[in-house]
């Protein structure tokens, strides 16, 4: 890999990070970290200062002075690495539920395939979900399948979060306009993207729920998704 960036939005993960980080560095030496760091109580921007230390070319952290959602922990993210000038920018959870190993897929669907955008899916072959309830996999994947109904993307996991753009999307999309901040900010990234026409490829992984931590997830971010999708909808139509 070369000139990639990987984007990780943290809140409390102490636990998880060390070893994120370092199994994420260990996939290339032309890959970098950028963490998004919410001013987590458990010290963890703290941790990855100290990390800085040992990857200080490599690792770089932005500190933001409140929990402000996923959404706009990463346009704040995207900002910085566009600025940066990054040429593969990806999306990442801290917690190992996307395995690090999978990057070099999502790179190469970009890179070699010729994909503007790629997304690491759970759902383009079968249900490849491990250690969710039963309920949250088909509160999930009803959700994948809601969101193609009414957006009308042939895209099978609408709701992931582990993506690699190239620049130029990120450049064409008008990041300050996107409105949603939970599950939504994915969806909403997939479908403006997707009414530009840029090339998305959708790319098998296991998705593996965290065993250290604790989930973000909560009912207003459900909520948003849910409502947000069909007010999406909508306005693109008026703009068409």
């Amino acid at each position: 890999m070369h000139n990639a960036i990987v984007i990780i939005p943290t809140y409390n993960e102490i636990e998880n990070i060390e070893s994120i980080v370092k199994a994420v560095l260990s996939q290339s030496e032309g890959i970098h970290i950028l963490i998004v760091d919410d001013n987590s109580p458990d010290l963890t921007g703290l941790k990855v200062k100290e990390l800085q230390l040992e990857f200080p070319d490599r690792l770089f952290l932005e500190s933001r002075m409140e929990k402000s959602g996923l959404g706009t922990a990463y346009i704040h993210g995207f900002h910085w690495c566009l600025n940066k000038h990054y040429d593969y920018i990806f999306e990442m959870d801290a917690d190992f539920s996307h395995n690090p190993d999978d990057l070099i897929k999502l790179y190469n669907a970009c890179h070699v395939e010729g994909a503007d955008l790629s997304i690491g899916s759970r759902y383009i072959r079968g249900v490849n979900v491990v250690n969710w309830p039963l309920s949250r996999v088909l509160m999930s994947y009803l959700a994948s399948i809601y969101v193609r109904i009414i957006t009308g993307m042939k895209i099978h996991d609408t709701t992931a979060g582990f993506v690699c753009y190239k620049r130029r999307v990120l450049e064409a999309l008008n990041l300050d306009t996107i409105k949603f901040i939970g599950y939504a900010f994915q969806i909403e990234m997939k479908f403006k993207a997707y009414l530009k026409g840029f090339k998305i490829i959708e790319v098998p992984v296991i998705f593996t729920d965290r065993t250290k931590g604790e989930s973000k997830l909560s009912s207003g971010i459900i909520s948003e998704a849910i409502f947000g999708v069909i007010s999406m909808k909508i306005k693109s139509l008026f703009k068409k």
